[in-house]
């Protein structure tokens, strides 16, 4: 079984959702035996992701079942989904019931817990033996480009996390963040592993609902992302009793400064401990922790690497970077280190291509005590209210919708500026709209700026750096 979850105790609790229904790891066990694929050997199954019981228990099966789970957000646009569908081939679909209808000319061949199994007919491509799961680089556009990931990756990074966050069966982590994204996985892992528990609602942290059930289930933990806890001082997180709290984390991007600072400061007073963390989904989830004893000391700070994991600074001329407070390209090494990228169905078949080493396209340095501090990106994407979104499957969306424009994106954490060769403030707003409403994040985070041309080198590649100049 995944994680060996079967060597728990079978009465012990694994999920419990807001509406009052639970599932013991004995009964885990016997519902994970109920998935039964249409390609008994090596299927490529697409989940429709939702923070509920049924999701759970067909993404367990599937990966105990030694299926290859492609780990989807359930409210992708359907044309979306059938794109990746065309391209990638699965045997079949594990979805909520009411997205059987999106899907006629499929085969309903299970219905648990308000999930549904659907056979597409298709036959899964061939898959490296190691393969067990795939997760979108930028999974709010629908983007065929996937992270392969295997089981040891999985089982690795499960196991620093419970190593760090000293986590028990007596623990309780409620739900924030979706499953479809890699810090939200790796909750679900790393307590799996510890024999924990689940509480599992789709309430935000802004509605009552959600404390509610907090307080009900005597929740011990939660995680989130940087808006996440702009949310959270909104809804009086801090100035909540929050009896049975014991930690809390973030990831996701870089918290703002003065944040980190009241998060470390209402840890020390209610004598809880706060974790921020940094990962990336090619390293399956976590790359490094900032022990919860040194919040408050190295604000702003990413941390040591994870159990098992190491860090390295690369100057621009390749060489290491073996003195403090110099920046580089950050390194990272560990068996979390996934075995790289797919960008079609022919690429399931690839082996290990970065074999335990990633370059992670960000610039840090390391301070006198150890510690690492990010500074910037190399890569072209940026954080947009936690999920990381690729800047060039932006431009590939707005070509795509308006061929008769030509844009170029830019940004920084929770913006995204489009620079557009329209006439109109009008048409510009059409475009910003049309990524809000595809990428589902609210429209401010998308501004627009109106240019005769977009500059190009003489190979035809975009010159970002003189956008600004314009």
């Amino acid at each position: 079984m995944f994680l060996s979850i079967e060597k728990h105790a079978p009465n012990q609790c694994a999920l419990l959702d807001s509406k009052g229904q639970s599932v013991s790891y004995g009964q885990l066990v016997e519902s994970c035996k109920k998935i039964e694929l249409p390609q008994q050997e090596r299927s490529l199954v697409f989940c429709l992701c939702r923070n509920t019981i049924g999701c759970i228990l067909g993404y367990v099966g599937l990966l105990s079942q030694q299926a290859v789970p492609l780990m989807l957000d359930s409210s992708l646009e359907p044309a979306m989904a059938r794109e990746l569908i065309q391209q990638y081939h699965p045997s079949a679909l594990w979805l909520p019931q009411e997205l059987i209808k999106d899907y006629p000319e499929f085969c309903v061949r299970l219905q648990l817990q308000g999930y549904a199994l659907l056979d597409t007919g298709y036959e899964s491509p061939p898959m490296f033996q190691k393969l067990a799961l795939l997760l979108t680089t930028s999974g709010s556009t629908g983007s065929p480009k996937l992270v392969r990931q295997s089981m040891e990756n999985l089982r690795s990074n499960a196991q620093a996390i419970a190593e760090y966050l000293e986590l028990t069966p007596s623990e309780r982590a409620i739900t924030v963040l979706p499953l479809h994204y890699t810090y939200g996985l790796s909750i679900l892992h790393s307590h799996l592993l510890a024999g924990a528990t689940l509480l599992l609602t789709e309430h935000s942290v802004v509605q009552q609902e959600f404390w509610d059930f907090f307080d009900q289930a005597q929740a011990t933990s939660l995680s989130g992302v940087p808006i996440t806890y702009t949310l959270l001082e909104r809804a009086g997180f801090f100035d909540r009793p929050l009896p049975s709290l014991r930690y809390f984390t973030q990831a996701g991007g870089k918290l703002p400064h003065t944040m980190h600072s009241q998060c470390a400061a209402f840890a020390a007073k209610r004598n809880i401990r706060f974790y921020a963390m940094y990962g990336q989904t090619e390293a399956t989830a976590r790359m490094s922790y900032l022990p919860w004893d040194m919040a408050a000391k190295k604000c702003g700070s990413i941390g040591i690497a994870i159990p098992g994991g190491t860090f390295q600074l690369i100057a621009e001329d390749g060489q290491e970077i073996t003195e403090t407070n110099r920046e580089g390209e950050l390194i990272y090494r560990g068996a979390n280190v996934t075995l790289g990228y797919a960008e079609n169905a022919l690429n399931l078949w690839n082996e290990d291509d970065w074999a335990g080493v990633l370059a992670t396209g960000d610039l840090a340095y390391r301070d006198e005590d150890g510690y690492y501090y990010i500074t910037g990106r190399k890569k072209r994407f940026l954080k947009l209210y936690g999920n990381r979104v690729s800047l060039d499957e932006c431009e590939r969306l707005i070509r795509e919708t308006f061929p008769q424009l030509d844009c170029a994106c830019v940004g920084t954490d929770d913006h995204l500026k489009v620079y557009l060769t329209a006439q109109t403030q009008e048409q510009a707003k059409e475009v910003t709209l049309h990524l809000a409403r595809t990428l589902r994040f609210p429209a401010k985070a998308f501004s627009a700026v109106l240019c005769s041309q977009i500059p190009r080198n003489p190979a035809g590649k975009i010159q970002y750096t003189q956008l600004e100049v314009q």
